[in-house]
């Protein structure tokens, strides 16, 4: 297991502080909203002697829900930092928001980690783990990443932790359930007034010992008689499953013989396949009794994640390239190496500034230092990008002096002196850098592979409210994308419209309270509108006359056009077909801009005109009162009388959509996409039960399909969207839409 100080499960704490990769561990809590992770948070803090009483830091404040709006809304929103410390290991508790809107803050904590743990409660229904979660597992396996499952809320529990153990070893074991089996098992005392028993100990299945947590302190007794059936059965299980994943082949016979196996060596051997990622244990945990200083459970959890989860020193550090794209050697977990670390959170504090929570991979970090800070987002300045892509320049690349040092905790911040390979800490006043950048040395940079991100595709249109946050607005917005890369802010050149596409509507109100609270800007919502176009219907002529007289050089200028519909995606064609010199050479041009700046501001609802030919077929100038600016008013009221003798359509966005959901919402996505006019163009299977519809939907439908489609496929469908053309609006859609005032009739 590497280069690891030995702390088997079943040690006791310690108050050591860890200063070597080897004796960090990194963990991220994963879990759906309400699962419990905060609170087990505290617990663990807690019984590491990091906190006096739940919910309180030694100098005050909360232990990880640190941002008011979590305070005010009751729920975590945001990626935060707990480090404790436990037998001599420095324990990174990395707590993540379980509601799918700030899954962007989920990926920053498993990219920050080195192995996971997997909240689940009892006290909601077996099957009613979220998809998403067991998607988050799959993503962990595919990677290596160490699991381990913990239940909580055992004392109001709806199925008990035996069942919730099998459900677990079905959704989570995929063809191996048995690698999915309890550490311990609890022991319930009697019913309290609500009919729920509360969980007083626990039965350690390998040790054969009991563990007392009644009082709110750990004690160890000899096993109780009543509980030796069910705890010697499921001992059977846990030694099996350790078994079969050990690398000592010859236990399975001695097992099979008879022999009385050694507790130590089951126990390194389930250490070892727990570091391995093949095998998961699950455990119990709740938080300690009134007046109690240890939660159930939490001693036994800290001491699977010391001498279980692997160090810093056994993680593959991410994919390594120059700023250029040019592929580098895989960097080791070094203090004395080249200097490689990311910034995983970005936050505004409004006493320092903008704080980064760092990873550092290699190196070590100290205050003062100067960096090299590098990130690369696309052009619609969407989430950052991988590295490697055509030798494409980084979008920001600059040296940058490090500032303060500290451990968050809370809202406190402990003082720092450096942070070393495998360890985190937060950087004061990095003023360029960006969730998702990477911090190397100045004389060597380098980009680090970036984690993927969800699309944001729930549109928010926003305007200032008043003169003063106008004034703010753009820094502040700019802000807010720097902190969340699952924020994209795009300035529609069509609409001209400012808009902040989010993850969903917890994400949008997330988004708007930051710039009241953090930013003191206020914004107003309004509709988000799509880029209309409009077009001809049918062939028509115009002629423009503007002819003016009030002493002196007047203005003179006369125009004949005709225009004619064109297929889709010409855009506007302008043909000189005058003879005769009825319109001079030098205000050819002019006629041409003016019909031009006609057709960008529109012709009958105020959208760009589209897909026409206009032909200027004559004319006639003045020698002294013709100008270029009047042919351009002549051009511009030509083309306005063609459009008042042809119908004008009205042409809309349509996006191909392709959304991925399981099978047994192919039928209800298929037929809700029809009533959004959409046309279904094809299924196809994508593996392990899931299905891809994809469709053709005018993108007036799906604004909020974002939202829709969680409640229609019950959180677990995802969709994408790419602009595919402009096509005729239905008179009755574009009727409807004057009516409610979204176009000019």
């Amino acid at each position: 297991m590497g280069d690891r100080a030995k702390t088997h499960i079943g040690a006791a704490g310690g108050a050591t502080t860890a200063d070597r990769p080897a004796t960090v561990r990194n963990v991220v809590l994963v879990g759906h909203s309400g699962s419990g992770k905060t609170t087990l948070v505290e617990a663990l803090a807690q019984t590491a002697g990091a906190v006096v009483r739940p919910g309180r830091v030694e100098d005050g404040g909360t232990v990880s829900d640190y941002d008011e709006i979590e305070h005010r809304q009751h729920r975590s929103v945001q990626l935060s930092l707990v480090p404790v410390e436990w037998g001599g290991y420095k324990v990174n508790l990395l707590d993540t928001p379980g509601y799918a809107d700030f899954v962007g803050e989920l990926r920053a904590g498993l990219r920050a980690a080195d192995a996971a743990l997997f909240v689940v409660s009892a006290a909601q229904e077996a099957e009613a783990v979220p998809d998403v979660t067991r998607a988050v597992w799959d993503e962990c396996a595919a990677v290596g990443m160490p699991r381990a499952i913990v239940v909580t809320h055992l004392d109001t529990a709806r199925t008990g932790f035996e069942a919730m153990t099998r459900v677990c070893g079905r959704l989570f074991g995929g063809d191996d359930p048995d690698a999915v089996v309890p550490l311990h098992l609890p022991v319930l005392g009697p019913e309290g007034p609500d009919g729920h028993a509360r969980a007083t100990g626990l039965v350690g299945l390998l040790s054969r010992r009991v563990f007392d947590y009644a009082s709110g302190e750990r004690r160890a007794g000899p096993p109780f008689d009543d509980e030796l059936p069910a705890a010697e059965a499921a001992r059977n299980r846990l030694i099996e499953g350790i078994i079969a994943e050990s690398e000592d082949e010859t236990l399975m016979d001695r097992y099979l013989a008879g022999e009385e196996l050694d507790v130590g060596t089951l126990t390194a051997d389930l250490e070892k396949a727990v570091a391995r990622g093949v095998f998961h244990p699950v455990l119990a945990a709740a938080p300690a009794a009134p007046g109690g200083s240890q939660g159930l459970g939490t001693v036994e959890l800290l001491d699977l994640v010391t001498g279980g989860f692997p160090s810093p020193l056994e993680r593959a550090a991410p994919r390594v390239t120059t700023v250029r794209g040019a592929a580098r050697e895989r960097i080791g977990c070094d203090p004395a190496g080249p200097l490689l670390a990311e910034v995983v959170k970005t936050a505004s504090d409004p006493y320092v500034g903008r704080m980064s929570l760092v990873r550092v991979f290699s190196g070590t970090l100290r205050p003062d230092a100067t960096v090299h800070v590098s990130g690369r987002r696309p052009a619609d300045g969407h989430a950052p990008a991988g590295p490697g892509t055509d030798g494409e320049p980084v979008a920001h690349d600059a040296d940058e002096r490090v500032g303060a040092l500290s451990s968050p905790f809370g809202k406190q911040q402990r003082v720092l002196p450096e942070c070393r390979a495998g360890d985190l800490a937060c950087v004061a006043k990095l003023a360029h850098a960006e969730t998702g950048d990477t911090l190397s040395a100045p004389e060597d940079p380098l980009l680090v592979e970036a984690w993927p991100m969800p699309e944001p595709l729930l549109p928010l249109a926003v305007e200032a409210h008043g003169k003063a946050d106008e004034d703010k607005l753009s820094q502040a917005l700019a802000g807010l994308v720097a902190e969340d890369p699952t924020l994209r802010l795009e300035q529609n050149q069509d609409t001209h419209q400012l808009v902040l596409w989010c993850l969903g509507e917890a994400h949008r109100e997330v988004a708007l309270e930051r710039l009241r609270a953090r930013y003191g800007v206020r914004v107003d919502a309004v509709p988000h509108r799509v880029a209309l176009r409009e077009t001809f219907g049918a062939p028509a002529s115009g002629r423009g006359r503007h002819v003016k007289q009030s002493g002196g050089h007047g203005q003179f200028a006369i125009c004949e056009i005709t225009v004619e519909p064109l297929p889709p995606g010409s855009g506007v064609e302008f043909v000189d077909e005058v003879v005769g010199g009825a319109v001079p050479r030098q205000f050819v041009p002019s006629v041409e801009k003016g019909v031009r700046a006609q057709a960008e501001r529109g012709v009958a609802a105020g959208h760009p005109l589209v897909d026409v030919r206009v032909t200027l077929r004559d004319g006639r100038a003045h020698s002294v009162d013709s100008s270029d600016a009047a042919f351009q008013t002549a051009g511009a009221l030509a083309l306005r009388e063609a459009a008042a003798a042809a119908p004008i359509h009205l042409l809309e966005p349509v996006a191909e959509v392709a959304v991925l959901v399981p099978d047994e919402h192919v039928g209800p996505v298929m037929s809700d996409l029809s009533g959004r006019r959409g046309r279904v163009v094809g299924t196809e299977p994508a593996g392990s039960g899931l299905t891809v519809v994809r469709a053709e939907v005018p993108e007036l439908e799906i604004g909020r399909y974002a939202v829709d489609l969680r409640s229609l496929a019950h959180g677990t469908g995802r969709f994408s969207r790419t602009y595919a053309r402009h096509e005729p609006m239905p008179r009755a859609v574009a009727e409807k839409l004057r009516e409610r005032s979204l176009i000019d009739a």
